[in-house]
């Protein structure tokens, strides 16, 4: 048994028999009330996605799965393809089972898949990644004394602020856990 404050984006835990993915945790302190946790929880059987509030001691039985170290291949409209760096095995996991991180992922990629008796459950990210930025809106020189982001988009459609001086180009290194900027990897 483990707390659920202990609990990342990526555990598979088991309640009233059925299998979970966590696919993300908020944790709130409301003032002078007690802190909750909201956790949103994808049924492993089903594929229903339901969101349910827990106190944060609390506790839950977290199920035992493999990781294996996967090449990220491509992905297309419903399915993601990876292939095991040992056996090169390739791996079918469905799109829905790691919902918008398939944004962070680039060819070649090396990441840790989770396998619950032998059958992928979710993939475990880097915390952060690179990537190239294809689409930004140029800076305005003395727009403002304070440094406002600006929206940009990556090579593979993931939509992240940063600041005035990227641009269109530029490597920049992205949290994958949070989706913030982080750093500009290196000038082009």
């Amino acid at each position: 048994m483990e707390q659920f404050t202990n609990l990342r984006r990526g555990a598979v835990v088991q309640m009233d028999g059925q299998l979970y993915l966590i696919v993300a945790t908020e944790f709130r302190n409301p003032g002078n009330w007690r802190a909750i946790l909201q956790i949103k929880f994808k049924n492993l059987k089903t594929g229903v996605t339901t969101e349910q509030r827990v106190r944060p001691q609390d506790k839950v039985e977290v199920v035992f799965v493999e990781t294996r170290e996967m090449q990220f291949l491509y992905s297309d409209s419903s399915s993601i393809h990876l292939m095991d760096t040992q056996s090169f095995e390739q791996i079918e996991l469905p799109r829905d089972n790691i919902g918008d991180d398939v944004l962070y992922l680039l060819p070649d990629m090396t990441v840790n898949m989770k396998l619950y008796d032998g059958e992928p459950v979710s993939v475990e990210l880097p915390s952060s990644v690179q990537q190239r930025i294809k689409q930004t809106d140029p800076s305005l020189k003395g727009s403002t004394a304070q440094a406002q982001y600006k929206p940009a988009i990556t090579q593979t459609g993931l939509k992240v602020m940063v600041p005035p001086f990227v641009k269109e180009g530029d490597v920049v290194e992205i949290d994958t856990r949070t989706g913030e900027y982080l750093s500009r990897a290196n000038k082009s």
